[in-house]
């Protein structure tokens, strides 16, 4: 005999619930989570005990505030999902809303210093004149996560490639490839290896590197693609300013690996990445798009260079 569970009793699971799940464990706080949700504490408490009495298992340690082993599990499935959930309300909030007299557009530090969307910019600003644009810098994952949680309209992004290869999806958008040049080793003028007209990765690992996530390819990602280990920290930058990051290389606190073309700055020697065949890749990012939306002009303009 074969019984079915009404959908309520099979998917107890409430999303406002996990919402504020996710929250307190994020911020391993209880009083953190309802001050970003708007709650009180005690609230927040409630909710997080009823999703425990849903799922008849406890999900976080008080003291300290942290994950049990199957709040970790459900963590790992819960982001993805909530971010789903925004990213299908605003898809939806996009193509039945009117059309905006605004554009907001995210980009990453490396992809806004490439010259495609300024230039794409104006060329749409000549389109729509009276069109109020504001520009956004964030880091690689947080313009793709606003993207798709309709925070922005579009955005571009950048990253660290196989020559002809996507990069790794971030979030649940769509991502169209929009160019790719060499890329460089960043040198003070008086290193050992400033003289070479090429460079292999590998033979780099041992070399003192700048950690710069939010602007350069992570180290981790240049291991990754050089197929070795090292490539370890010999300073970290936590800004997102591509001159200061070029200037620390400069002075010789350590290797950074940039597109070519936008290294340009006296007391350096840039070398040229021939193994692996790897390329620095801009991407535009967006959601659906209405078709008489400026979201949806820029993104033609993008897609047409």
């Amino acid at each position: 005999m074969i019984s079915c569970l009404p959908i309520s009793n099979a998917y107890p699971v409430d999303t406002n619930l996990l919402r504020t799940f996710v929250a307190v464990a994020r911020l391993a706080s209880f009083s953190a989570a309802a001050a970003e949700l708007g709650y009180t504490q005690a609230a927040v408490s409630q909710q997080v005990a009823a999703l425990e009495n849903d799922l008849k298992t406890r999900l976080l340690n008080r003291r300290p505030v942290e994950p049990t082993e199957a709040g970790a599990r459900l963590l790992e499935h819960a982001e993805p999902i909530l971010l789903r959930l925004d990213a299908a309300r605003a898809d939806v909030t996009r193509v039945t809303s009117a059309p905006a007299a605004t554009l907001v557009v995210g980009v990453t530090p490396l992809a806004g210093a490439t010259p495609a969307l300024a230039t794409a910019l104006a060329e749409l600003r000549e389109r729509m004149p009276r069109l109020d644009i504001t520009v956004r810098t964030g880091t690689r994952a947080a313009v793709a996560l606003v993207v798709a949680r309709g925070g922005t309209d579009l955005a571009l992004t950048d990253g660290l490639a196989a020559q002809g290869d996507s990069l790794p999806e971030q979030a649940p958008v769509t991502a169209v490839g929009l160019s790719e040049t060499p890329v460089a080793v960043v040198l003070p003028v008086g290193h050992p290896l400033a003289g070479r007209q090429s460079l292999r990765l590998p033979d780099l690992a041992d070399s003192r590197w700048i950690e710069a996530d939010q602007v350069a390819p992570p180290l981790a990602e240049i291991r990754r693609h050089a197929g070795a280990e090292g490539f370890r920290p010999a300073l970290r930058y936590d800004g997102q300013d591509v001159p200061t990051l070029v200037n620390l290389a400069a002075a010789g606190h350590g290797l950074t690996l940039l597109p070519e073309t936008l290294i340009s700055a006296a007391g350096i020697r840039t070398v040229r990445v021939t193994q692996p065949r790897v390329s620095h890749r801009v991407e535009l990012l967006h959601a659906a798009l209405r078709a008489d939306s400026p979201a949806a002009a820029l993104a033609e303009i993008l897609t047409q260079r």
